[in-house]
């Protein structure tokens, strides 16, 4: 990369001094401030890699407080920016004290031109390099780059994730069928300090329940019919690594009772066995059900729900997700293309609008489906909502582009949320959407919307 004409900050309350290093530097685009407001000021708007600053700064030049000020608050604000302290020839010590704050170098003043000039070069370098390595991680996949998304919710999602996989907290993903779970489940696996042992995954809904006991605890030899040998359960195998949970609510209440005491002991008793064995495993669990509607009706352990829900994650549909359903349909035809040697293919506009437009009650794994058989069925090269399976559904279609439609869904679903937000309190509320009182009300006769939101 070139640094021809890169930003480099200078904070310096001596002018003769800054015109002295605008010549020296002119390489760079230089740009200065003469005290902390100045160049937290010049810090947002340039977002410059490199900095050099005087630790003596005015109200007090002789004193180094405003200084440390600057550098800490500057560090807060751009952590990667490369700071380099300018200090006294004998202030060794405040020059340490700089180092340990997080600052990448010092100079003594008075300084050679030349020689901080090499500095400034290794700091440009440096910060280079950490954002190629950077920009490379994310360009060879994280734990979470099976995740193609723009949607601010779904982001959020992938932020929660990353945020919670390093603690050892259980984690509840809540979402419909297709929509992702276990890819973030292995996401919280591969993000964690477990992540160079087991993921083991078993779906509580898709084995019979005289058989789920045994595929989760294990067995003896000779427990029951058929064991013929020893045989170690799923939480077992974890052991060390984690376990997933899919489908936690189809979970049997008389297995809800012995997972919740593995829970609270964090030991297990294979079928037939009468060893207690400690197990060191973390849980994720996942559900498309209402867990607290199963609660109530009696279906679901209410002490095992706070057992396993300390961390709760809802994925929202992806019909939710603005714009994600088109964004995965391209990537999904050039992958599908590329398995199926069809060279490069491409949407048409009429697959992209039903795409849009279509509910996708299956969620990401019945889009991603739907375009596995349109890459094969397709006669060209060319993806039509016919190869997809989605006709136009014509007026529909119509309406749901119409901007009328579209700016009164946006004002009535704004108005929900913060009615809902503020508890219903209507002064509060128009505040909040920038209107008056009066409109508000309009708004919420004209959508039929109650003032008990």
């Amino acid at each position: 990369m070139s640094d021809k004409r890169r930003t480099l900050l200078v904070v310096e309350d001596d002018p003769a001094l800054q015109k002295q290093m605008r010549w020296a530097f002119d390489q760079y685009e230089t740009v200065v401030a003469s005290n902390r407001e100045e160049a937290i000021a010049q810090l947002r708007r340039h977002e410059p890699a490199v900095v050099t600053m005087d630790l003596g700064l005015p109200p007090a030049a002789d004193d180094v407080t405003e200084g440390f000020q600057l550098l800490g608050e500057m560090l807060a604000l751009a952590p990667d920016t490369k700071v380099i302290v300018l200090t006294g020839q004998h202030d060794r010590e405040n020059a340490v004290r700089a180092v340990g704050m997080g600052a990448y170098d010092f100079f003594a003043k008075p300084f050679e031109p030349d020689l901080l000039l090499l500095t400034i070069d290794r700091a440009f370098r440096l910060h280079d390099l950490q954002q190629d390595n950077r920009r490379l991680k994310v360009q060879q996949g994280s734990a979470l780059s099976g995740i193609i998304t723009r949607d601010a919710g779904m982001l959020r999602v992938c932020r929660l994730i990353e945020k919670v996989a390093s603690s050892g907290v259980t984690v509840m993903l809540l979402g419909e069928s297709g929509t992702g779970k276990e890819v973030l489940a292995r996401g919280v696996h591969e993000l964690s300090p477990r992540r160079n042992e087991r993921f083991v995954a078993i779906n509580c809904a898709a084995i019979p329940e005289n058989l789920l006991e045994s595929e989760l605890f294990g067995h003896e030899k000779g427990a029951f019919t058929g064991a013929v040998k020893q045989t170690l359960g799923k939480i077992e195998v974890a052991n060390k690594g984690t376990l997933f949970l899919d489908e936690i609510g189809d979970l049997p209440l008389p297995l809800q009772a012995k997972l919740l005491r593995f829970l609270q002991e964090r030991v297990i008793e294979r079928i037939g066995g009468r060893e207690e064995i400690p197990v060191d495993v973390r849980i994720v669990c996942a559900t498309h059900q209402d867990l607290k509607s199963l609660i109530q009706a009696g279906r679901f352990r209410e002490d095992l729900y706070y057992r396993l829900a300390e961390i709760v994650v809802e994925i929202p549909a992806l019909r939710d997700r603005d714009g994600d359903a088109v964004l995965l349909a391209h990537a999904f035809a050039q992958r599908f293309a590329t398995q199926n040697g069809r060279g490069t293919m491409s949407l048409t506009d009429d697959a992209l609008m039903c795409i849009e437009t279509h509910r996708w009650p299956g969620n990401i794994r019945e889009l991603e489906n739907a375009i596995k058989r349109a890459v094969i069925m397709a006669d060209g090269s060319c993806i039509t909502s016919e190869d997809i399976g989605i006709l136009p559904k014509g007026e529909e279609l119509l309406e749901s582009l119409n901007l009328r439609v579209v700016r009164e869904e946006a004002e009535r679903r704004a108005v929900v949320r913060v009615m809902a937000r503020v508890n219903g309190n209507v002064a509060r509320a128009a505040e909040v959407l920038g209107v008056s009182r009066p409109t508000l009300y309009d708004l919420m006769n004209r959508f039929g919307l109650k003032k008990e939101i």
